[in-house]
């Protein structure tokens, strides 16, 4: 497919990015940092996921600048017809230009909204940029710097696109360095830039994705992906610490009009399902129309396949889409033209074309695998645990008997549990999950009753890491939980039904409180996935230590640069107090330091890689001991905020 400069088409100029980069990369800390990465990584992948280029390089340097190459086509260095410039000067330097805008250079692309390039550029202290193309190598720099009034002007180039020789290679080169004047760090996170890789690598078979750290004297770190199985090696990955009932995943992709859809997907003997989906490489954590034609075919196929084996008769129920998923790991992958993202983090898809397509593509596909010989076995396994999950059901262990239980939670007291705030404001009301009576009982008498809740755990709750949903019911600490939100649970789940904006976990700064965390956290994520994905979980920080000199005002320290800081303040004469648990602290103090919304610091948690948190769980809180020893050896620091489970922020 032909790629020229006549492909770029100009919307409109760039203005205002570095005034409000908040509205083009979500925040300027490292969240934020990642982002400008992301964006040119994107357009590298947009190269490979339309068969131009195969390799993808990023390095990040020792200045902290970051370097991204692929071998894909290069930028056009054409003069642009309208702007009177390069086309590389176009796309670095013009909001909304690029080769994306209409189907001719890109059948499918990530990069959709057309400003990564630009946006990195005007973030930047400065830009270089090398094009090789048609046996010629091409450079040009962009910089912001400040004019004689003190104003910054950001991404000008420093000279005109220029050749500086021939060349056999062929792609594009482009190094930027962050401003430090726009991110609060400049420190790239190698753990979370590796791990998108991968999952790049993954979504696109055969390309080789590089990463190298040079960041340190004497420590460079290099890893690099590349599969050949492409999503069945992705759903391996998911797997590999959970027992998988077969030993192949399920693989199979097909074209339904212009849009193409490839899955695989694995049973595994425990309880949840996880369906991770992806468009043009994008993840779309909250799901949308593609995952609801992957699980209607699916339903629909097993059944016919169920009823022409005799596995099911004429008189029996059809099994149900839960059954059929039960334990199911799934990634559904998807390229076409235009996409419609809906929901309030744009993750989830709403065309409405993608969903016939999906079940056309199963129905096409997983029709003649079930029904090929060689696949009898894993077709037999897939059909028997679906009638065990449906056995459960009809015998009243899920359904039924689940239904109950669910209407004594609407109805059950929970009194001498939950302290409930007086106000009616759902977007103002919080509620404390508090670890043990102790802190519960403080945080009762120092809350602000009027929206501040209090829900004290009495015990360790259940690890629900491969616990059927009657099982979690039958545990007095999520029964209260579940309670006191509203929102019922699973299937049933209603986030309108919420009554509390801020689910706040309040728990020791010790490795028992960062246990529970965890299972409060797992919780969430396998019962009540929406409340993070909507930004509504979040965890207390209270203070490790409190500085006080000779009756003075105390100082409440967070972390230990913040102690060092405090007692570098005090001088001599001070006394100092390590809080081992949140029950030492009176009401008042619990108030001041952990509780009032002026003062106090909370970590929201999100799921920016839904795939990751899927394996980070497992490894955490399933029962392969062998893997959770690794990954604490390797991430565990019990000297810090950041537990390894914590990680899942990331």
């Amino acid at each position: 497919m032909e790629y020229s400069v006549s492909n770029i088409k100009v919307m409109e100029g760039l203005d205002a990015v570095r005034m409000r980069p908040g509205m083009y990369i979500g925040s300027t800390g490292q969240r934020g940092l990642h982002h400008l990465l992301w964006e040119i990584v994107d357009n590298a992948i947009d190269e490979a996921a339309n068969g131009y280029a195969n390799e993808v390089n990023v390095t990040l340097n020792r200045d902290k600048s970051v370097t991204v190459c692929d071998n894909g086509r290069g930028i056009p260095v054409g003069i642009h017809q309208k702007m009177g410039v390069s086309g590389v000067e176009v796309v670095f330097t013009q909001l909304h230009a690029g080769g994306k805008f209409g189907n001719d250079s890109y059948g499918y692309s990530g990069g959709l909204h057309g400003v990564g390039a630009s946006v990195v550029n005007a973030l930047s202290r400065w830009v270089s940029v090398e094009v090789f193309c048609d046996n010629r190598a091409y450079k040009q720099e962009f910089s912001s710097e400040e004019n004689e009034d003190g104003k910054i002007i950001s991404g000008k180039p420093r000279y005109q696109l220029m050749e500086t020789g021939r060349t056999r290679k062929q792609g594009t080169v482009v190094t930027f360095l962050p401003d430090d004047r726009v991110f609060e760090t400049l420190d790239m996170n190698y753990d979370v830039v590796s791990k998108r890789m991968r999952e790049l690598a993954y979504l696109n078979r055969g390309v080789k994705m590089t990463l190298d750290d040079n960041r340190e004297w004497g420590k460079n770190r290099h890893n690099e992906f590349m599969y050949s199985g492409g999503l069945s090696d992705f759903v391996s990955y998911l797997n590999e610490d959970k027992t998988a009932l077969y030993p192949t995943p399920i693989h199979f992709s097909g074209k339904s009009g212009d849009i193409l859809v490839e899955i695989a997907l694995q049973h595994n003997d425990g309880f949840t399902e996880n369906i991770f989906s992806y468009v043009n490489n994008i993840p779309t954590t909250e799901g949308g129309t593609h995952e609801t034609g992957f699980k209607a075919a699916l339903t629909k196929v097993m059944n016919d396949y169920c009823r022409k084996v005799g596995a099911l008769k004429d008189k029996d129920a059809s099994l149900m889409g839960e059954d059929l998923r039960e334990g199911i790991t799934a990634v559904v992958s998807l390229k076409m033209h235009t996409i419609q993202f809906e929901g309030q983090t744009k993750t989830r898809l709403g065309n409405t074309e993608a969903r016939p397509a999906v079940e056309a593509v199963v129905l096409q596909m997983l029709t003649p695998y079930l029904e090929d010989l060689k696949h009898a076995e894993e077709a037999g396994i897939i059909v028997e645990k679906a009638l065990k999950a449906a056995k459960v059901r009809v015998a009243a262990r899920k359904a039924k008997e689940t239904a109950r239980e669910k209407n004594k939670l609407e109805n059950a007291p929970l009194v001498g549990k939950l302290s409930s705030c007086t106000g009616r404001d759902y977007a103002q009301n919080e509620l404390f999950i508090v670890e043990g009576d102790s802190a519960g009982g403080s945080a009762k008498q120092g809350r602000d009753r009027r929206f501040q809740a209090i829900l004290p755990l009495r015990g360790k709750p259940l690890n629900v890491e491969k616990k059927r949903l009657e099982q979690v019911l039958q545990n007095e600490e999520f029964r209260s939980i579940i309670t006191a939100l509203g929102t019922s649970i699973g299937e049933d789940f209603n986030l309108d039904n919420l009554k509390y904006n801020k689910i706040i976990i309040l728990s020791d700064a010790d490795q028992d409180g960062a246990h529970i965390r965890a299972i409060l956290l797992t919780f969430f994520f396998r019962y009540m996935r929406e409340l993070i994905l909507d930004g509504h979980v979040y965890m207390g920080m209270p203070p490790l230590y409190k500085v006080q000199k000779n009756g003075g005002e105390p100082i409440y320290c967070y972390d230990d640069p913040a102690l060092k800081q405090a007692l570098k303040s005090l001088g001599k004469n001070y006394t100092l107090q390590r809080y081992k648990g949140l029950g030492e602290m009176n009401p008042e103090q619990l108030w001041e330091t952990t509780m009032n919304p002026m003062g106090r610091r909370l970590v929201q948690v999100t799921i920016e890689d839904a795939a990751e948190v899927e394996h980070l769980v497992t490894v955490l809180m399933g029962d392969k001991v062998q893997s959770r020893k690794e990954y604490i050896f390797e991430y565990a620091n019990f000297n810090k905020r950041d537990t390894a489970y914590e990680k899942i922020r990331q």
